[in-house]
């Protein structure tokens, strides 16, 4: 993602209630989603939501718990043809005071993927963006997009074959071969 992020609706820590959770319901408006699409590469973001609550876990720790809900627009892989997709998500991110700093040059990543360090702001539009994000269909494909028709040649050139493309396919032929050769 981009320096400026899309949608940001961060909560100062120091704010928060520390006895109860504080709710929150982030809906960005069409220009808000329309930033969020073009960064993370979606031809439209029609529907957008992010509910959830923040609550306080024993001295200084934070748990963030939502629900992510989304209508995405990408293109088609094979075709680039309009992909939609629905994606109902939640999201579970926990906020350590006490997150020990990873030494040397090997880091390994830890188990845990919703472990992050506690800082003095946590922004709900930065999470609801990078679960997105990771949310995501990887290769979106249309419904009628195949490869079973593909062909791809130079101009004036046949077109490969599958069975071009198979150096072995012929070696039992030329065995055969051999063997009648020694037959006779």
């Amino acid at each position: 993602m981009t320096q400026k992020a899309p949608f940001v609706h961060p909560f100062r820590v120091a704010d928060l209630a520390g006895r109860k959770p504080t709710r929150f319901t982030l809906t960005p408006g069409p220009a808000e989603r329309a930033a969020i699409a073009v960064e993370l590469g979606l031809l439209d973001l029609p529907e957008l939501a992010f509910t959830g609550e923040l609550r306080p876990v024993g001295r200084g720790d934070w748990l963030l718990e939502a629900a992510l809900s989304a209508r995405v627009v990408q293109p088609c892989v094979v075709t680039l043809a309009p992909v939609v997709t629905s994606i109902s998500e939640d999201v579970t991110r926990r906020y350590l005071t006490d997150l020990p700093e990873p030494e040397g040059d090997d880091v390994e990543i830890p188990e845990d993927d919703t472990v992050e360090p506690l800082a003095s702001v946590i922004d709900a539009g930065h999470v609801m963006t990078e679960a997105l994000a990771l949310a995501l269909p990887l290769y979106p494909r249309a419904a009628d997009a195949g490869f079973d028709d593909l062909q791809v040649t130079e101009p004036d050139k046949s077109a490969l074959r599958d069975e071009d493309l198979r150096p072995f396919a012929n070696l039992a032929d030329l065995l055969k071969r051999k063997d009648e050769r020694r037959d006779d």
